[in-house]
């Protein structure tokens, strides 16, 4: 089976019409069981997969590793291979940065670090990227933590974009390697890309630039349609008719329009996605809220076969879980109503408060020592009353997944792109 490129991928999307229409999902790699889900699924289901990794999940060590399962580029793809191979998964798969470029790691836009600097490390993730077997390059050089609450100036956005692209395609030609897809825009209001003029102008001027120096056309463009991510909601308001235009100029231009922050939406906006000529949607904090809902109702499990007296045992999953997930501080970022300002304290003693949290940020702690060990002590109580835990949680994994396949049309879409 010859994998088609993202690019090739999206030409067969836009092509498709009536039922063969069809949305790709772009899953965050939140662990190694959400892989091991998603790759059963698109067995079953035979539908490409794409996992999206951001550069502070999946980054190489020297600049600073990744916090999920402590992945570099090298041992992602290796594990990602592994859990194929386990799993008898000949499928597509793609392996896609999500948000590459400057400033994209935490840390380096905490520290404000100089555009020339940032720059060069973003440069440097993507040759790892690269040599490493990615197929979709994400160039997003707009968390400039130079311009806060405002608009970033589209021709800087489209020169550093040029930049990071050029030196890519040269990395990747000195090395020998295959072609590689690219996404470029973003959903964030800084962005500039929300409205239907502002994203048309920006294809029109990338593709120019592109052209002058012969470079690849993109496969994906970003754009808003006011998806919103906040703690275990989205909170933004998506439009119908935003989609549908953003969409008709993605496809003019032969590219696919791309949406991100696609969790927790309700059934019929997922629904009408094929039929709006939305080519791809990202989902990753969901996936991760939901296994960790998975470990605290097994932990629920656990308790009360304890207390009646069928096992001898329990761990503290759901004790070390919340205290790991509110000491990270990951969960400040999807607060609401000035929550993120209070103290770890003062969250412990709000029950309400730090389950909530757990539910939201305890992915980040998957690859923490004291949850691993409490997860593996879980899953041995458990298994001594016969229930297989870890089947458990893939299962609830896999029904959210496919909460997408169905609304998206995805069944049997493998097979459709690999057809002549």
């Amino acid at each position: 089976m010859k994998k088609p490129t993202l690019n090739e991928v999206v030409d067969k999307l836009l092509s498709f019409e009536g039922k063969d229409r069809a949305t790709m999902i772009g899953i965050g790699p939140m662990s190694h069981t959400l892989i091991k889900a998603s790759m059963l699924l698109a067995k079953e289901k035979d539908f490409p997969l794409m996992f999206i990794a951001s550069r502070n999940q999946v980054d190489a060590d020297e600049l600073g590793g990744g916090y999920v399962c402590n992945w570099d580029q090298k041992r992602f793809a290796e594990a990602i291979a592994q859990v194929a191979k386990e799993n008898n998964f000949d499928g597509l798969y793609y392996l896609c940065r999500d948000h590459g470029g400057p400033w994209q790691r935490d840390n380096e836009r905490n520290a404000h670090l100089p555009e020339k600097e940032a720059m060069e490390l973003g440069k440097k993730s993507y040759k790892y990227d690269l040599e490493n077997g990615f197929d979709l390059l994400h160039i997003d050089p707009t968390k400039d933590p130079y311009i806060v609450g405002k608009v970033i100036d589209m021709n800087v956005n489209i020169n550093r974009t040029i930049e990071l692209i050029e030196t890519a395609e040269n990395e990747r030609k000195a090395m020998g390697l295959p072609s590689v897809s690219y996404e470029v825009g973003t959903e964030e209001t800084n962005g500039g890309l929300t409205s239907s003029e502002n994203y048309e102008a920006f294809i029109k001027k990338l593709n120019e630039k592109l052209d002058e120096k012969n470079l690849p056309h993109p496969a994906f463009i970003v754009g808003n349609t006011g998806t919103l991510t906040r703690l275990t909601e989205n909170v933004g308001h998506v439009d119908p008719a935003s989609c549908k235009n953003l969409s008709a100029i993605a496809k003019k231009y032969h590219v696919g329009l791309k949406e991100h922050n696609g969790d927790y939406l309700d059934d019929i906006i997922l629904l009408q996605h094929p039929a709006w000529g939305v080519t791809a949607m990202n989902v990753a904090p969901e996936f991760g809220t939901v296994e960790t809902q998975a470990y605290l109702k097994l932990s629920e499990v656990e308790d009360s076969l304890y207390a009646e007296g069928l096992i001898s045992d329990k761990s503290n999953i759901a004790l070390v879980l919340t205290t790991e997930a509110v000491k990270s501080g990951r969960w400040k970022k999807w607060m609401v109503d000035g929550k993120d300002k209070l103290s770890i304290e003062e969250i412990l003693e709000d029950k309400e408060l730090a389950r909530l949290i757990t539910e939201i940020s305890g992915h980040y702690t998957f690859n923490n020592p004291l949850v691993k060990a409490e997860i593996a002590k879980l899953y041995d109580n458990l298994s001594q009353s016969g229930i297989d835990g870890e089947r458990y949680v893939v299962n609830k994994i896999k029904d959210s997944i496919d909460n997408y396949v169905k609304a998206f049309n995805l069944e049997g879409l493998t097979s459709k792109l690999l057809a002549e």
